[in-house]
């Protein structure tokens, strides 16, 4: 039986991450609603000169049926360390502040230039709320894939003035793929071009994000993933955040309902050196 990846943003937080619970596919007119939470901490530099925690507490809700899911994911964050300047966008750093509006640099990326900020601040509140769309329009069979086009808003919710956000939208638009080449080996990909809403004095730049994995179900109940996770710097002249990550989920029952653990090992100057996270869904 061919199975359907069932994606659980649980904060992108510093990634964005994506972790996967499988469910058995819906049939024509039938559908599901899932409701999970997702909190996860994340710590490392982010292309600054101080050292960042990130804790991020996404609930998601989502509606799924043969071809179409729809997800809303609002994510409450609480972050410490954080340059004063810098701005987080869907839980991870993507400006370290430009030396001609008072902001100054982050510690430098590759290639980048400036002074350090002067002095970090702790903040919480509302991250910036995020809702996707995915379509199946064609449904794989044999090893060939499954297509999935998808299309993103991250609505600016986050403070601005606390570094929780930019204030600005995001969109985003992509496809995935998704296959099985065995009865328990499920391999996936993704590619998307994100437009980033640019606050005054930022420059920051629309980039391109992908990931690409594999799932192994082991049996129905205890599934583990292994994933590429990465994109372009939203701010010119800092590395773009490269993930790999590892995740386990237990499925209470058939229809996706369970548990999953995550770890995250960051692999460029714009990633946190390492991220952690637990949650669970049910599914009705």
């Amino acid at each position: 039986m061919r199975w359907a990846i069932a994606t659980t943003l649980a904060l992108l937080g510093p990634i964005p991450l994506t972790a996967f619970a499988y469910v058995q596919p819906a049939q024509f007119g039938d559908s599901q609603i899932t409701l999970g939470t997702a909190p996860s901490y994340f710590q490392g530099r982010f292309g600054t000169s101080s050292t960042i925690d990130i804790f991020d507490e996404s609930t998601f809700a989502q509606f799924k049926n043969r071809d179409l899911r729809v997800k809303l994911t609002i994510p409450y964050l609480s972050v410490s360390g954080l340059p004063i300047g810098a701005q987080l966008s869907g839980g991870t750093v993507v400006s370290r502040g430009s030396g001609g509006n008072g902001k100054g640099h982050g510690n430098i990326g590759v290639g980048s230039t400036g002074t350090a900020p002067v002095g970090t601040q702790s903040a919480s509140g509302i991250g910036d709320i995020e809702l996707a769309a995915h379509y199946t329009v064609y449904h794989g069979i044999g090893l060939t894939p499954s297509i999935v086009p998808y299309a993103k808003i991250t609505f600016g919710t986050a403070s601005a003035s606390q570094g929780l956000g930019t204030g600005k939208n995001n969109y985003e638009f992509g496809v995935g793929f998704n296959d099985t080449v065995s009865t328990n080996l499920f391999p996936f990909a993704h590619i998307g071009y994100r437009i980033v809403g640019n606050p005054t004095g930022d420059n920051l730049r629309n980039v391109f994000a992908y990931d690409f994995g594999a799932s192994y179900a082991a049996t129905p109940r205890h599934i583990f993933t292994a994933l590429f996770s990465g994109s372009q710097s939203e701010q010119p002249g800092f590395s773009g955040p490269a993930d790999f990550i590892v995740a386990y989920n237990y499925n209470l029952y058939n229809n996706g309902t369970g548990l999953q653990v995550f770890f995250d090992k960051g692999l460029s100057n714009g990633s946190p050196n390492f991220g952690i996270g637990i949650g669970g869904q049910v599914v009705f």
